[in-house]
């Protein structure tokens, strides 16, 4: 019996990262990798035939390449060095050791010193590292011990301590304890992945009822290495295996029950192949004894109208394929049965020594021929593959092709799927007619074989989508990352925004540097925006954001642009007893005193000014630290050529 673990392969990070690099080599783009995408030669080799080089340094990438960072992470600096390039940049960093980097770098700033519980070479390691200026680095509890002894550490020392993601939970608990036992200021972070810890415990389970136990992937990847040890410690027979070639059927003599784990950075049709070969292998024996009468038998069997059988193309004619079906009869397939779509030629999905499925139509046991359908076959197939869709859950793709009163039609695989409105993804009162054409990704929730009926939903796959990314955000948010969303909703104190899963709320203070009343003045529903995040609450699932930046800052572009003495054009917006404000930029105000309204006295600024009134002024001076502007009207005006003495004397006065 072969038994595979259910957490065996790609974890979330890997299978993120490689999904990444394949979609920028779909889109066209010339691609490499700082450093093999993941342990596993396979799919290296893999991403090399598709082009996707690996580079060692940042140094050595070229302008207008895509430089795509693996799910170990890097050091800060690298980004900078990789920008210098002059290279567009695709993190595929695993958001729980984005994570470390984030709290290694702020226990810095709050003066604490970074304790990183991992394999010092491990990249992951090397990563985390790089994003803080000093800290220590231990791969067990007896380093950690002697570094306490012999540096003579206080017990009053901050200490930030995290671990790498793959570390085993016992390696991490006996370094906690100790530090806990040692430091009176201490922060402890759980950073081990829980997908690693599940996939660790199931192999201790699964090794400890198996008479032997194969871990799949590269000798050379961290986890795999670690499935391997944990294995060991429940079962005689281990056996690590970078692929089916490895396999070898002597080490598996007497051998029935065989357990199956597979590292993070191995892909499913690695762990397909060695399952296969295993298979194969504690099974030979009864291959062996096979009767061969019975395979002779097998040789002349009839056929009957509706079997399924599988044969081998021999010759594609004008008119039919033909197919050795290992029996006495003579197979052929007549071209209109070969393929559901009318516009294929059967050269172009079938070559000689093909094995295909097929279903038997017609059998003349006098003339000894049998008329065979790949397509009546294909098309069960289909109905069967939307029943297990429906089952499974799957997502599938679909094109929509039609739209309804009652919602829209999609094609899968040449099945037409109905999708109510109420699926379709579509906003109430929303224009389903735009969906026309649009490749989409669908659920199909309901297949009625007999009446050829299959209903599906879109909206099905975007909660998932929302759902993913709401975990996804909540595992990688930090005070300060920013985020494109879409205006959901407006209130009279902010806007929320939706930032791909989770909703954030905009105050109206934070939407501009101008005064406004409502934030209407500012967004709309349905805008898409830019924002960044204030301030969170995990636990309460609320987030603040912000929308005015730096750069919009009015008083940031006045300073830019203007400096004492400049003579620039202004707006009286309001008139007090001493002096008019008059706008130089939107959010930006100076104030004309009643003194440097005219070249002559005045006895109040509505005797010259009115608001709404352009006028030319000087900057005679700028108070930056309290943001206050001195102007003046005076300063541009022809001064008086005779005084009263009575003026002269108010005036010196």
């Amino acid at each position: 019996m072969i038994t595979q673990a259910k957490s065996a392969g790609f974890c979330f990070g890997v299978s993120r990262a490689v999904e990444l690099v394949e979609q920028a080599a779909r889109d066209g783009k010339q691609v490499v990798t700082l450093g093999p995408i993941i342990h596993n030669r396979h799919v290296v080799d893999k991403f090399r035939d598709l082009g996707v080089g690996v580079i060692d340094a940042p140094e050595q990438a070229q302008p207008g390449q895509t430089v795509i960072i693996r799910s170990h992470g890097v050091a800060k600096e690298v980004y900078t060095r990789l920008e210098q390039q002059g290279v567009e940049i695709i993190d595929a960093t695993c958001p729980f050791v984005k994570r470390i980097h984030g709290l290694v770098s702020r226990s810095e700033e709050e003066h604490r010193l970074p304790v990183i519980i991992g394999t010092r070479a491990h990249p992951e390691v090397e990563g985390i590292a790089g994003w803080c200026s000093h800290c220590m680095i231990f791969e067990n509890a007896e380093e950690l011990q002697k570094w306490v002894e012999t540096q003579k550490i206080s017990k009053d020392s901050a200490i930030c301590m995290v671990s790498q993601t793959t570390s085993t939970e016992f390696l991490w608990k006996t370094c906690v304890n100790f530090a806990k036992k040692q430091f009176t200021n201490l922060k402890i972070f759980d950073t081990i992945c829980r997908a690693t810890e599940y996939r660790q415990s199931e192999a201790a389970e699964l090794s400890s009822r198996c008479q032997a136990m194969v871990v799949v992937g590269d000798p050379k990847s961290s986890n795999t290495g670690r499935l391997a040890m944990i294995c060991r410690e429940h079962c005689e027979k281990v056996f690590l295996v970078d692929s089916a070639a490895d396999l070898r059927a002597e080490d598996f003599r007497g051998v029935t029950d065989v357990g199956i784990t597979a590292g993070a950075s191995t892909p499913e049709w690695i762990i397909k192949e060695v399952n296969k070969t295993m298979s194969e292998i504690i099974n030979v024996e009864a291959v062996q004894e096979e009767n061969f009468a019975e395979l002779l038998e097998q040789s002349i069997k009839t056929l009957n109208t509706g079997d399924k059988v599988l044969g081998t193309v021999t010759g594609i004619g004008n008119t039919e394929v033909q197919v050795d079906l290992g029996t006495k009869h003579a197979g052929y397939i007549p071209y209109d049965e070969v393929s559901t779509d009318p516009s294929v030629k059967p050269e172009d999905i079938l070559k000689v020594g093909d094995e295909i499925e097929v279903f038997v139509v017609r059998v003349n046991d006098q003339e000894g021929t049998v008329q065979l359908s790949k397509k009546k076959l294909d098309g069960m197939k289909i109905w069967d593959d939307m029943g297990t869709y429906a089952e499974e859950k799957t997502t599938v793709e679909g094109v929509i092709t039609e739209e309804n009163k009652g919602g829209l039609v999609a094609t899968v695989k040449g099945i037409r799927v109905f999708i109510p409105a109420s699926q379709s993804g579509v906003a109430k009162g929303g224009d389903m007619a735009e969906m026309l054409g649009k490749t989409v990704n669908l659920k199909i929730t309901e297949v009625n074989r007999a009446r050829r009926r299959v209903i599906g939903s879109i909206r099905a796959v975007n909660s998932e989508e929302r759902k993913a990314n709401r975990e996804k955000i909540w595992t990688e948010i930090e005070v300060g990352t920013k985020y494109h969303g879409v205006v959901k909703s407006l209130t009279s104190y902010g806007a929320f925004v939706d930032i791909g899963g989770v909703d954030g709320m905009v105050h109206v203070s934070e939407l501009s540097w101008n005064r406004i009343k409502n934030p209407a003045e500012v967004v709309k529903v349905g805008d898409e925006i830019d924002v960044y995040v204030i301030s969170f609450d995990a636990e309460k699932h609320k987030i603040s954001l912000g929308y005015k930046t730096a750069e919009m800052n009015p008083w940031n572009q006045f300073m830019t642009k203007y400096n004492v003495g400049d003579v620039v054009d202004a707006k009286i917006v309001k008139l007090m007893t001493f002096g008019a404000f008059a706008e130089i930029l939107p959010g930006v105000d100076g104030l004309i005193h009643i003194s440097q309204i005219a070249n002559k006295r005045i006895a109040k600024p509505e005797d010259v000014l009115a608001e709404g009134q352009d006028v030319q002024v000087k900057i005679t001076d700028v108070d930056a630290e309290n943001k206050r502007i001195s102007l003046s009207i005076r300063a541009l005006l022809e001064p008086v050529a005779e005084q009263t003495a009575e003026e002269a004397t108010e005036d010196a006065e």
